[in-house]
């Protein structure tokens, strides 16, 4: 059997037109009968760095007798020149997430895929430990299982309070070893037994990983890279997939 986890993610391409630009990771949210696909709001746009991708694509799993059986669905990013995707804002600024509403009927009816609801996500009155034992299920470098379509996860632990935004800001650090791809990929707690015998994903989504964070006063000679990340408060997928 098939950790569901692994059903939740997808690779994604960044294309302008036919040229490939970046890979990054996504995962799958649901709400109201309506599918999103999650990632980083810079896979899809970062004006700083010029990446302007218009269309994504992503790698779905066609066959449930047959993981090695794939194909390439692709989404364009702007339609009648305006951008598809959702982002939000909150008191810290813009939220590096972004979602993608998919139209069900437009996937092929074998996919096999399984999404987060938003009864995987925290509760204002859930303690989530510092230290406690996190897991990051993506795509580093594109790095994957090419046979099966399927992606890693690393080993992680929170980095700080939870309970307070992280110098104000919409997101909590990780401690993890992390590399470009990644960004876009969930966050997630196992639950306990108990917690998880409706039938749900068992894992709590608490954030979308975003990037790596670093110090500018690190010298790059004598200092190793703090090894800490960002990751995006999940709850602000209630805000952009809200009617």
């Amino acid at each position: 059997m098939i950790d569901s986890l692994l059903l939740t993610t997808a690779r994604i391409c960044t294309f302008e037109q036919q040229k490939l630009l970046t890979n990054a990771s996504s995962f799958f949210f649901e709400r109201d009968e309506r599918l999103f696909l999650v990632t980083s709001r810079h896979v899809v746009i970062d004006e700083q760095s010029h990446h302007l991708p218009d269309r994504v694509e992503i790698e779905l799993h066609t066959d449930p007798e047959n993981m090695a059986k794939s194909l390439g669905f692709s989404i364009p990013l702007y339609h009648h020149g305006k951008a598809v995707w959702r982002q939000g804002l909150d008191s810290g600024g813009e939220v590096d997430v972004a979602a993608i509403e998919i139209d069900r009927s437009a996937l092929p009816e074998s996919t096999v895929y399984r999404a987060f609801n938003p009864t995987n996500l925290s509760t204002p009155h859930e303690h989530i430990e510092i230290g406690a034992s996190l897991l990051i299920v993506g795509f580093p470098l594109g790095f994957h299982d090419t046979l099966h379509h399927m992606p890693v996860v690393r080993q992680a632990v929170i980095a700080s309070s939870f309970d307070l935004r992280f110098q104000g800001h919409g997101y909590f650090l990780t401690d993890a070893r992390t590399h470009r791809g990644t960004s876009g990929a969930p966050v997630v707690m196992r639950l306990s037994e108990s917690a998880s015998n409706t039938g749900a994903l068992p894992w709590r989504l608490l954030g979308v990983h975003s990037s790596r964070l670093d110090v500018g006063t690190r010298d790059l000679t004598l200092d190793e890279a703090l090894g800490l990340n960002c990751a995006w408060y999940a709850d602000i997928l209630l805000t952009l997939t809200a009617t």
